[in-house]
């Protein structure tokens, strides 16, 4: 479907955590979910409008240690504001893939690959492309995965990578209709109830402690932040795993993320080879699934940094996920023994498939992974699941319900439209609803099936500020 741009904008509504998230550099408390709506008119002149949104999370698009806060919201909204600018400024009628081509070529493509915005200026062009995305869903009354396979979007991998020309997602076997929900393990999180002192309580019903979480939802898969090789990292994880292990049972599989935080992958061998000879960590190596991300994004395409990599992969594959820094990433990366690369709706929805047919171009030696940047109900996460079920992924990093409670920052009729178009994924009465997790698992299949990119339902632009007329020191 050929469309030509009208009108787009975005809106800020803002968001307070329940429980401080670090990882990283950063731990973060509040930040302004942006929600995008981009206005097309098609060829025949009827008009469509589709949604977007992101948490706009600081200090993980780019760390840059010595930038305030408000200064990496305020850079990620210009970004936004900028890639609707080049849209809008040609009203040629295209389709929203040959639209985010054009916006990707002069937003990102002509940097240079170690210019530290990249994935600041990737979030901008991501967030029209998926509210481009949605609108061409709900103008023709149908979900994602079949706009995907009926070409309604346009998407040409050949035109991105002559290496896979000729994949069509037509190849992609039926969206996965439930996934098992790998759980975030921040630095700060405590790990067994009496870790939290009586006056530090949330008390707001939802568990608090990594303990309460496997025990009120069921989770078997998780997810591990490390930062270092240091004694006291070493005995926090030792004591994540002991916990794992006794609550999840043999069957728990975990994934260790390195948020950038070694300097290289010997440093990170080290640890690997350490846990595997403890007996305190008895079972961790046969559950380890994969590790993210160990070195500096800058460092991930240096071949001297990545030495022992053959070593590492012995116990688990290493992926890329903040060194995605473009279209270049994944091929390079996996030239220097990587094996996978993450998903995020926030890098870009026709990027993830570019991967995709990557992978199913390696003869299975590669692989993609669903990873969350705290996604928030309702456009951020159903949208974002949709994609990962759409591209077979089995089981999703998910932390936004455990650092924010679910609906509690929506409008009320959209915290109702969402309990009640999606019962399978929210559970609770629509006013106070949260995330449905049953046996680890989430239910996908209502996102799936709703016209529109995962979500069908009313936004309500009335209730949110205008970017334009939204002051940062609202949450300071």
């Amino acid at each position: 479907m050929r469309f030509r741009p009208v009108d787009a904008a975005v809106w800020i509504s803002p968001c307070r955590a329940r429980l401080p998230f670090r990882f990283g550099m950063h731990t973060m408390t509040v930040a302004p979910l942006a929600t995008c709506r981009v206005e097309m008119e098609f060829e025949r002149g009827s008009r469509s409008r589709g949604y977007s949104s992101d948490l706009l999370v600081p200090k993980w698009f780019e760390k840059n240690p010595d930038t305030p806060i408000a200064q990496d919201w305020a850079d990620l909204l210009a970004a936004q504001h900028a890639a609707i600018g080049t849209l809008l400024a040609d009203p040629a009628p295209a389709t929203a893939f040959d639209h985010w081509r054009r916006l990707y070529a002069e937003r990102v493509e002509p940097q240079p690959r170690d210019a530290p915005d990249l994935l600041v200026r990737a979030e901008g062009v991501s967030l029209v492309e998926r509210a481009m995305i949605d609108a061409v869903c709900r103008a023709a009354g149908v979900p994602f995965a079949a706009a995907l396979r009926s070409a309604l979007l346009g998407f040409d991998a050949g035109a991105l990578d002559p290496a896979v020309a000729g994949w069509s997602a037509g190849e992609l076997p039926p969206p996965v209709r439930a996934a098992a929900l790998r759980h975030t393990v921040g630095l700060l999180d405590a790990i067994e109830p009496g870790d939290i002192d009586a006056g530090a309580r949330v008390n707001d019903g939802l568990p608090e402690s990594l303990t309460e979480d496997i025990r009120a939802f069921g989770l078997t898969h998780f997810k591990i932040k490390i930062t270092s090789d240091s004694r006291d990292q070493t005995d926090r994880l030792a004591r994540v795993w002991s916990v794992i292990r006794r609550e999840a049972g043999p069957g728990a599989r975990v994934t260790l993320d390195g948020n950038e935080q070694f300097e290289s992958i010997a440093q990170l061998v080290g640890v690997v080879e350490r846990i595997a000879q403890e007996p305190r960590f008895a079972g961790l190596p046969d559950a380890l699934l994969l590790i993210e991300q160990p070195l500096p994004r800058a460092r991930t395409f240096d071949p001297a940094s990545n030495a022992g990599m053959d070593r590492l992969t012995r116990y688990a594959p290493c992926i890329i996920d903040e060194a995605d820094l473009g279209l270049w990433s994944f091929s390079e990366a996996a030239a220097l023994g990587y094996r996978g690369v993450s998903i995020k709706n926030c890098k870009g929805v026709f990027r993830a498939l570019l991967n995709r047919a990557r992978c199913d171009r390696s003869a299975a030696r590669l692989f993609q992974t669903g990873e969350d940047l705290t996604n928030l109900p309702i456009l951020a996460l159903q949208q974002d699941l949709a994609t990962m079920a759409t591209l077979g992924v089995t089981h999703i990093e998910r932390n936004g319900h455990h650092y924010f409670r679910a609906l509690d920052h929506l409008p009320g009729a959209e915290q109702h439209a969402a309990a009640n178009q999606h019962p399978d994924l929210y559970t609770g009465h629509p006013g106070a609803a949260t995330l449905r997790i049953e046996r680890g698992t989430l239910a996908l299949g209502s996102l799936l099936d709703a016209p529109g990119f995962g979500y069908a339902g009313p936004i309500d632009l009335a209730a949110r500020t205008p970017a334009a007329d939204w002051d940062p020191a609202s949450l300071a």
